[in-house]
C-alpha cells in the first residue's frame, strides 16, 4: 500500500516524499475528482514554509532558453563525432639514398680560395652550356666548349640567383677540364637576345678566372657572332688585356671552324647546324 504520510525520519531528511492521492479525472466535483472540495483543500502535513526552503543562487542557476540550444548542442555534439581527430604522423626518416641524393643536389667548390656552393638543381636545366669537346695538338690541351642557346632565359623569374650559381659551375667545370693549355669555342648561333648574357657577368667570368687558366688559354673562337657580341667586345676591349684581345677569333661557319680545331668530340646542338 502507498504511503499516506510524508517520510521525515529517512536517510535523507531534506527530501520529502510526498504520497500520490487517488485522482479522478473526470472535471466534474464528484468525489475524488481533480476538482473536487477535497483535492483543492492543501493538508495540515504539507504545511510547508518556503522561507526555509534551499534555493539556488543566481550563478548557480542554468537558463533556459528553449528547444533551440537543445538543438544547436545536439548537432554540434553530431559534428564532433564525424570530423575526424588529426593524428600526428611520424617524421619520416632520412634514409642513406636520400641523403647522397641530397649531397648530389648542392656541390662545394673552391673558386679563388674562396668556397662557395652551387645549387645543382636550378642549373639543371643548363649545364649543357658547357662541355668537353676532345683535345688539340700534342699533349692534353682541351678544347671547351660553351653554347650559349642553352643559358637560361632572362625572362625567368628568379633568373639572377639561376646565373649566379650557373657562373659558378661553370668557373669550377672549366678548372676541373684542364690540365694544360686550352682553348674556348664560344657557340653563339640560335641564340636569341634575351638569352645572351649580359656584361657584368662575362667580366665576373673574366675576372673570377684563375690565373693559370688565364695563361693557358691559347685562343677564344666565337662561331656565328652577332652584331651585339662584336659590340660588347668592343665596349669592353679598354678593359681587358691586349693579350686577350688578340687571342680572339671570329668563325663565321661550322666548315670554317673544322678548318681551325678536330671537330670529332665537338658537341654542336642540332639548333645551331639547322
Amino acid at each position: 500500500d502507498p504511503p499516506n504520510s510524508l517520510d521525515l525520519n529517512g536517510a535523507h531528511p531534506q527530501r520529502k516524499k510526498l504520497a500520490a492521492p487517488d485522482i479522478n479525472l473526470s472535471l466534474d466535483q464528484s468525489e475524488g475528482s481533480i476538482l473536487s472540495d477535497d483535492n483543492l483543500d492543501t493538508p495540515d502535513d504539507l504545511d510547508i514554509n518556503v522561507d526555509d526552503l534551499d534555493t539556488p543562487d543566481e550563478a548557480d542557476s542554468l537558463e533556459y532558453t528553449g528547444h533551440g540550444n537543445e538543438l544547436e548542442w545536439e548537432e554540434q555534439k553530431t559534428m564532433e563525432k564525424e570530423v575526424p581527430k588529426e593524428e600526428g604522423e611520424p617524421i619520416p626518416e632520412y634514409t642513406a639514398e636520400e641523403e647522397r641524393q641530397d649531397a648530389r643536389l648542392w656541390r662545394t667548390v673552391v673558386i679563388g680560395e674562396q668556397e662557395h656552393r652551387i645549387d645543382m638543381k636550378c642549373i639543371e636545366p643548363y649545364q649543357k652550356v658547357i662541355s668537353h669537346g676532345g683535345y688539340y695538338g700534342d699533349g692534353l690541351n682541351a678544347i671547351i666548349v660553351f653554347a650559349a642557346c642553352f643559358l637560361p632565359d632572362s625572362n625567368l623569374a628568379d633568373y639572377h640567383y639561376v646565373m649566379e650559381n650557373l657562373f659558378l659551375y661553370v668557373i669550377s667545370t672549366l678548372e676541373l677540364m684542364v690540365a694544360e693549355d686550352y682553348m674556348i669555342v664560344y657557340l653563339n648561333g640560335a641564340t636569341p637576345r634575351r638569352k645572351m648574357p649580359g656584361l657584368g657577368w662575362m667580366k665576373r667570368c673574366y675576372q673570377m678566372i684563375d690565373r693559370r687558366l688565364r695563361k693557358n688559354l691559347k685562343s677564344f673562337i666565337i662561331v656565328h657572332p652577332s652584331w651585339f657580341i662584336r659590340t660588347i667586345l668592343a665596349v669592353t676591349r679598354p678593359f681587358i688585356s691586349s693579350k686577350f684581345s688578340s687571342k680572339i677569333k671570329y668563325v663565321n661557319s661550322l666548315a670554317e671552324l673544322g678548318e681551325l680545331i678536330p671537330m670529332e668530340y665537338v658537341h654542336i646542338p642540332e639548333s645551331i647546324v639547322k
